[in-house]
């Protein structure tokens, strides 16, 4: 079943995925599961819940989680196209559904329940946007005459635009930031890169003027004494009283007072029981996953696997620094998930669809498949 000389799907998948990535990706899972037990009881308590509930939604997410990952990464660059638009397609119309008929919840719809399961749906645009945002970047590179970055910059204008009216201004300085990403790997000119980050800041800008709730954390933020910082102080506490080697498993005291402990602030609680080595560790496996998908994607001769596996690497790593950052006190408070640590069926779905297309298109492919795609893409083109 493993061998090199009978061709079947699963032996070829073996030979040709990055195993020390997904090793990563699989390390990572584990430790948001030890992580979800000693920092969800406490809040699942506090709100009427069996002690476990989350617990055990969170280990039923990461089965369906890891058959998505499984499954998408024995996809090829074709089939990931195909997939990424019929998700995205679905993503956009879930959203405007959300924002017609979801619930408000602290004045914002995101969530939307189908089947008795909670969806947030930009959580699921986010990866299917960014492969066909590389898909259009490539399709530049190869023909200039082609109007493709200008597609790339309507379907932006667009999933931003759905993501402000919600609004979740998270998600969306998050989607601008890997989309510029993109624009700057594809060789676009300086001046369009600056315009693009000068158009991101005048946006913050004027979220910081006309809604409160962005103003309101901001200033918190540059002035701890103007409004309530009770969670991220009390996340600064938790490092302090896990040192280096933590308090010991259960015995985090952070956790039992802070009502986002289980989501926001997972990476506190890892702090305060586990210790700051614990915390590196997990930096350290963001910072391989990151690393390791740049590289091969940079050895990759097909431009669009070249585009999307930066781009997934770039939205994925990118995530886990604002997480990791809010709960450090380094930026202003956003609730942003810390990659397959933090509670949320949405979040990991997404997550474990975005990895699987990253092991997909950083596989071992031989030159003689990569060179047949590229001409049979070309004859349909000339056709």
């Amino acid at each position: 079943m493993l061998s090199r000389e009978e061709r079947t799907p699963f032996s070829e998948w073996w030979w040709t995925v990055d195993k020390p990535l997904m090793g990563a990706i699989l390390a990572l899972m584990l430790i948001g599961v030890i992580l979800s037990l000693a920092a969800s009881p406490p809040v699942a308590t506090r709100i009427g819940l069996d002690p476990f509930h989350f617990f055990t939604r969170h280990v039923m997410f990461l089965a369906p989680s890891f058959i998505v990952l499984l499954g998408v990464s024995f996809l090829s660059p074709r089939s990931i196209r195909r997939s990424a638009l019929i998700i995205f397609t679905i993503s956009i119309i879930l959203i405007v559904v959300t924002l017609a008929v979801g619930p408000e919840v602290k004045g914002s719809r995101r969530w939307i329940t189908l089947l008795g399961v909670n969806i947030q749906a930009s959580e699921i645009a986010k990866p299917s946007f960014v492969v066909i945002a590389a898909w259009l970047f490539a399709e530049s590179t190869k023909r200039p005459e082609m109007p493709a970055t200008s597609m790339a910059l309507v379907l932006l204008l667009m999933l931003v635009s759905m993501l402000v009216m919600e609004p979740d201004f998270g998600q969306t300085m998050l989607i601008l930031m890997v989309w510029g990403s993109l624009f700057f790997i594809a060789g676009m000119r300086m001046i369009w890169v600056f315009g693009l980050a000068g158009l991101g800041a005048a946006g913050l800008f004027s979220a910081y003027l006309l809604v409160p709730h962005v103003a309101g954390r901001i200033q918190r933020f540059m002035n701890p004494a103007s409004g309530d910082t009770f969670q991220v102080d009390t996340a600064m506490e938790a490092f302090y009283n896990g040192g280096w080697f933590g308090l010991g498993p259960g015995e985090g005291i952070a956790k039992r007072s802070l009502p986002d402990s289980h989501t926001d602030f997972v990476f506190a609680v890892a702090a305060e029981e586990f210790g700051i080595i614990l915390c590196l560790a997990m930096l350290a496996l963001y910072a391989f996953i990151v690393i390791r998908t740049l590289s091969r994607a940079y050895a990759n001769e097909d431009m669009f696997s070249r585009f999307a596996a930066s781009g997934l690497a770039i939205l994925f790593g990118v995530q886990a620094a604002i997480n990791m950052s809010v709960n450090l006190q380094l930026i202003p408070a956003k609730g942003m998930t810390l990659p397959f640590i933090s509670y949320g069926g949405s979040s990991i779905v997404s997550l474990a669809y975005g990895v699987g297309m990253m092991l997909a298109l950083t596989r071992l492919r031989p030159r003689t498949e990569v060179e047949a795609s590229g001409r049979a893409e070309a004859m349909r083109s000339y056709a």
